[in-house]
C-alpha cells in the first residue's frame, strides 16, 4: 500500500483517486477550494464535475498543501495545464528530496512552449517527475469502464512503479521513456479536437471526422518528431490513441466547445457553456509557435486558431482546407516508386 495524494480535485484528479482507491492504497484529495473540500466530504460525490460517481468514505479530504504533501510516496498532480506552474511553485518547498510527482495534466504552457513536465522540473527540481496519459475520459474511468494509459518517466525502474500503483482489471498501464512524445501527443490532440467538434456543429459528417483526425495525426507527428519525440509515441495510445477518443466522444470538452463554435458561438461563449476548462484553447496558440518555431506546416491547427482568435467563420476554415493546394499524401513514397 502506498500513500498517494491528488493535487488537484476535477473530474480527471476524482477518478484516478477512485482507482487509486480500489487498487489498496491510501488516498487524500487536495484542493485550494474549501467549498469544493466540503462537498467531497459531506456528499462523497464531486456532484459539480463528476456526478454519479460515488467516492469511498477511506478517502480523505484537505485544503492543506503541507498536509497533502509531505510523507506521501507519491504526488498525483491533476490540475488544468494553465494552473500547473503556479500549482510547482507552491509546492516547491514542500516536496522532499526524490518525491514521486505523476502529471496527468495535458498542454504546453503558451508563454514558454515547454511541456508540463519540463515546467514542473523547473520548479521542483528535487522531485521525480513522472506523467500518465492515453485516451481516458475521467467520465468512465470514474465508473470502472476499461481503460488503457501510458505512463512516461526517465527511468524504467520508476515506470514500472508508477505501473502497479495505478494498474488493475479495469485501469491497464503501459510505460514509455517518450515523455516528450506522450505529452506532445496529449496536448495537441486538444486542439484538433475542437476542429473536429467545429465540423460536428457545422452538420458535417464521418467522412470529414476521419479526415481531420488522420491529418491531424499527421500534423501533430510532423512537430513532434522534429521537436524529437518518437514516431511509435504517436501513432500508440497517446497519439492516435487519444485523438481518435477525444474527436470522437461527447464527454470531451474540446469536442464540446467545438460543435458550438461551429454553431456560430464565439470561443468565450463556447467556454462558458461548457463550464469546465478547455485545453485546446491553451494549447492552440502554443502549438502554432512551436509549428513556426520548428518550421513544420500545421494547416489544421493554423485554421483552428484563426477560427478562435480572429474571428474566421468555421465554415470558411473548413473552405480553406479542402481548397489548398493539390499534394500527394506522402511525397517520400513517390521519390521511391520513382527510383
Amino acid at each position: 500500500m502506498a500513500k498517494v495524494s491528488v493535487i488537484g480535485a476535477g473530474s480527471w484528479g476524482i477518478a484516478l483517486a477512485t482507482v487509486l482507491n480500489k487498487n489498496g492504497h491510501e488516498v487524500t484529495i487536495w484542493s485550494i477550494l474549501e467549498d469544493e473540500i466540503n462537498m467531497l466530504q459531506e456528499k462523497h460525490e464531486h456532484v459539480t464535475k463528476l456526478p454519479g460517481v460515488k467516492l469511498s468514505e477511506k478517502i480523505q479530504y484537505t485544503t492543506n498543501l503541507e498536509e497533502a504533501i509531505q510523507g506521501k510516496n507519491l504526488l498525483v498532480l491533476a490540475v488544468p495545464s494553465v494552473y500547473v506552474r503556479s500549482t510547482a511553485k507552491n509546492m516547491k518547498e514542500l516536496v522532499a528530496e526524490g518525491q514521486l510527482i505523476v502529471n496527468v495534466g495535458k498542454g504546453i504552457e503558451e508563454s514558454s512552449l515547454k511541456i508540463l513536465s519540463d515546467v514542473i522540473e523547473e520548479e521542483i527540481p528535487q522531485a521525480n517527475v513522472t506523467i500518465l496519459s492515453g485516451p481516458s475520459h475521467a467520465e468512465e474511468v470514474g465508473r470502472g469502464i476499461p481503460t488503457t494509459c501510458v505512463v512516461g518517466a526517465h527511468d524504467k525502474k520508476t515506470a514500472e512503479y508508477v505501473q502497479n500503483i495505478f494498474m488493475n482489471e479495469e485501469f491497464r498501464i503501459y510505460t514509455s521513456p517518450d515523455m516528450l512524445g506522450i505529452e506532445l501527443g496529449g496536448a495537441l490532440k486538444n486542439v484538433i479536437a475542437l476542429a473536429a467538434g467545429m465540423a460536428d456543429g457545422l452538420g458535417y459528417g464521418d467522412n470529414t471526422k476521419a479526415a481531420l483526425i488522420t491529418r491531424g495525426i499527421a500534423e501533430i507527428s510532423r512537430l513532434a518528431v522534429a521537436m524529437g519525440a518518437k514516431q511509435e509515441t504517436l501513432g500508440g495510445l497517446t497519439g492516435i490513441g487519444d485523438l481518435i477518443v477525444t474527436c470522437a466522444s461527447m464527454h470531451s470538452r474540446n469536442r464540446r466547445a467545438g460543435i458550438l463554435i461551429g454553431q456560430g458561438k464565439t470561443m468565450q461563449e463556447a467556454m462558458d457553456e461548457v463550464q469546465m476548462v478547455v485545453e485546446g484553447v491553451y494549447s492552440a496558440k502554443a502549438a502554432m509557435a512551436l509549428a513556426s518555431k520548428y518550421h513544420i506546416s500545421m494547416p489544421i491547427i493554423e485554421q483552428v486558431n484563426q477560427v478562435l482568435f480572429e474571428d474566421k467563420p468555421a465554415r470558411e476554415a473548413v473552405s480553406e482546407l479542402m481548397l489548398r493546394d493539390k499534394k500527394a499524401e506522402h511525397e517520400d513514397l513517390w521519390k521511391e516508386a520513382e527510383k
